[in-house]
């Protein structure tokens, strides 16, 4: 699992500051999450290939977070490309798209499919044999989701040299990783446990987006890998913080505590702040484990 920031800001894009948006590669996928001005530019800067986008996860209709999306689109148009595009967001995300393709004349040469979200509870949006998306309902001033990337467990890990000094019929090789017992070539049975190591455990990544301090959503986050969450003042400006349903960096480690997270990482900072170190300071006096969002930094598991 590899996390890449391509903005972690809010409000106007900097030149030296752009706005919300990161790439997950995951299982084989590469997510985008959110879309802000600027996206296409710091997938070119970090040298992200578009053709491996195929899914599109947009938090809420606020600028900062899918003012990049339609420009996106139409520069994927201009590519050639033919891969279908799936677009995951609030209800009005398809008209607000469609309307800037149809009056700039420029509708997609390729599928694209739009799957509109309206429900306050979460739902699995995407699911496959590797991994579960869900939705993460969040508390800002417009309807708002956060994600939840999920891997399954893997494929039991197998003692070849156990099964050979056992006798295994090699037929049964791929039915062992897929966690059934074993049959010797004498016909005896082998319990898997005997042959087998445990899988990998599945890494999970919780994005919270713009949200309020908001602690109902800490038992589907629980023991995450890995958590964004916004961090738009420091407690300080508390008054900010609820006034305009966003959340401190205390108040982003109390949910990170809470949730028994593995790492916390901090974002979307408001442009009022010079030292962004600040916020991972006062963070850490609640969750050590926490570290800052910067546009273009790595993170892997």
């Amino acid at each position: 699992m590899k996390l890449t920031i391509l903005g972690c800001h809010s409000a106007t894009p900097r030149w030296d500051a752009n706005p919300t948006s990161q790439v997950l590669e995951v299982k084989g996928h590469l997510f985008l999450i959110d879309c802000a001005e600027g996206t296409q530019v710091q997938l070119r800067r970090f040298k992200v290939k578009f053709s491996r986008i195929k899914h599109i996860f947009i938090s809420h209709l606020h600028g900062d977070h899918f003012f990049g999306l339609v420009g996106l689109i139409s520069t994927f148009r201009l590519l050639g490309r033919e891969a279908d595009m799936h677009v995951y967001g609030p209800k009005g995300i398809k008209e607000a798209i469609l309307l800037q393709l149809k009056l700039g004349k420029s509708y997609t040469n390729y599928n694209l499919y739009f799957h509109e979200l309206v429900s306050d509870a979460p739902q699995v949006i995407f699911e496959d044999d590797k991994i579960t998306v869900t939705t993460i309902p969040l508390s800002h001033r417009i309807y708002t989701n956060g994600f939840f990337f999920k891997e399954k467990p893997g494929e039991r890990i197998l003692d070849i040299e156990k099964a050979r000094a056992l006798n295994v019929e090699m037929s049964y090789y791929r039915k062992i990783k897929q966690g059934l017992d074993a049959i010797t070539k004498d016909g005896k049975k082998i319990s898997n446990k005997e042959i087998t190591f445990d899988p990998p455990v599945p890494k999970s990544y919780a994005y919270c987006s713009d949200t309020e301090y908001y602690p109902q959503i800490v038992p589907q986050i629980k023991d995450a890998t890995l958590l964004y969450h916004e961090s738009t003042f420091l407690h300080d400006n508390q008054d900010l913080a609820v006034k305009t349903k966003h959340s401190t960096a205390k108040e982003a480690a109390q949910i990170a505590k809470d949730a028994n997270v593995g790492t916390l990482i901090l974002g979307h900072y408001s442009g009022r702040y010079g030292n962004y170190e600040l916020f991972k300071a006062e963070a850490q006096t609640i969750f050590k484990t926490t570290v800052l969002a910067a546009d273009g930094k790595a993170f892997e598991v």
